[in-house]
């Protein structure tokens, strides 16, 4: 499968290093944005990510930048709102934008990963026009029925959501198969 992968510079760096850990052996290009590089020396105290090419959010000669580079699909993850909004409008200010665009454009799967909370008005009104426009939207929110032991586990979940999004077989978490019989039942 050949995705485009983009970090933005919301907090949860954490989620892109692992879904493109558990994308290799794909074609994965990675856009990182210039407040996505700070986000990453601070959270995962390094700024490389594993990626079958690496493209800044200023690259515009990038084969990215034109709807003649066929990706299956594409991820933003972590999504910032000012990224969110950008998709949710139709701009295309950077990489990001536009390659987002094109692949919205061409019938493309877009999953988009915005981690902020709590949420203005404004970012869930983006979210719902971004929806219409045919994108993912999948916040990284928790569950509890698996009974989760790490913070690992926690971002295993949100990963396995996105592989899910893409088609993309994974066992990172377990999945919903009903209540676990009670300790207590006979």
């Amino acid at each position: 499968m050949r995705l485009i992968v983009a970090v933005t510079g919301a907090s949860g760096a954490v989620l892109a290093a692992r879904l493109l850990e558990h994308l290799a052996g794909h074609e994965t290009h990675l856009i990182v944005s210039d407040a996505a590089r700070t986000v990453l020396r601070h959270e995962l105290g390094r700024e490389d990510l594993p990626a079958t090419a690496l493209y800044g959010e200023d690259e515009w000669g990038s084969p990215l930048a034109s709807s003649s580079f066929l990706a299956d699909g594409m991820v933003i993850v972590p999504c910032s709102m000012k990224t969110l909004a950008m998709v949710a409008h139709g701009l295309s200010s950077n990489l990001i934008g536009r390659a987002a665009d094109n692949v919205l454009r061409t019938g493309r799967r877009l999953v988009l990963v915005p981690r902020e909370t709590p949420l203005s008005l404004a970012a869930i009104e983006n979210m719902r026009l971004a929806k219409m426009a045919g994108a993912i939207v999948l916040p990284p929110n928790m569950a509890f029925y698996f009974r989760p032991q790490t913070l690992d586990d926690m971002v295993d979940f949100v990963v396995g959501k996105i592989l899910d999004a893409l088609n993309l077989p994974h066992s990172l978490y377990r999945r919903w198969e009903g209540p676990a019989p009670s300790e207590d039942e006979p």
